[in-house]
């Protein structure tokens, strides 16, 4: 039986002051990060989770600090005042959104970003005609495949 993998990347990393830190917390969950301090490189093996659980004392004081404005502010927000007070851990749904999105909402308030590129690699652990490819999508732009010139430059 064939595996598929689609690893990920985010390519540049995030400066820390550009993200809500509701928008941190979510990133933070659906992707591998490494932090330097003042920027987040987000990666992920097998591409971003959907389905993330996060601490409801880390996610009410998340809430807190951030606009609530956006999908992503919206959708949390809705699924924290779902859950029962009784838990620890909230499950958020983020299948309504992407992770496009909410990198969008970070672009267009950056005052250093100019665009984000997330680069997918589509692999299979066998070798097949039809499990091999990649993708680039500029969080600015719409999705490229990898067969197409997509680095022709930004705006």
């Amino acid at each position: 039986m064939a595996d598929y993998f689609s690893q990920t990347v985010i390519q540049q990393p995030i400066p820390v002051a550009d993200m809500t830190p509701l928008e941190h917390l979510v990133l933070e969950q659906m992707f591998q990060s490494d932090d330097s301090g003042d920027t987040v490189y987000f990666y992920h093996e097998d591409g971003p989770r959907n389905m993330i659980w996060l601490d409801r004392d880390h996610l009410a004081a998340a809430l807190k600090a951030s606009p609530q404005e956006g999908a992503l502010g919206e959708l949390v927000a809705a699924s924290f005042l779902k859950a029962s007070p009784n838990n620890c851990e909230i499950m958020i749904d983020l299948s309504a959104i992407s992770s496009e999105c909410i990198l969008q909402d970070i672009v267009s308030r950056s005052g250093t970003l100019r665009y984000l590129t997330i680069v997918t690699s589509y692999t299979c652990s066998k070798m097949r005609a039809d499990a091999f490819g990649g993708e680039i999508e500029d969080a600015a732009l719409a999705a490229a495949p990898s067969t197409e010139e997509a680095h022709q430059g930004h705006p």
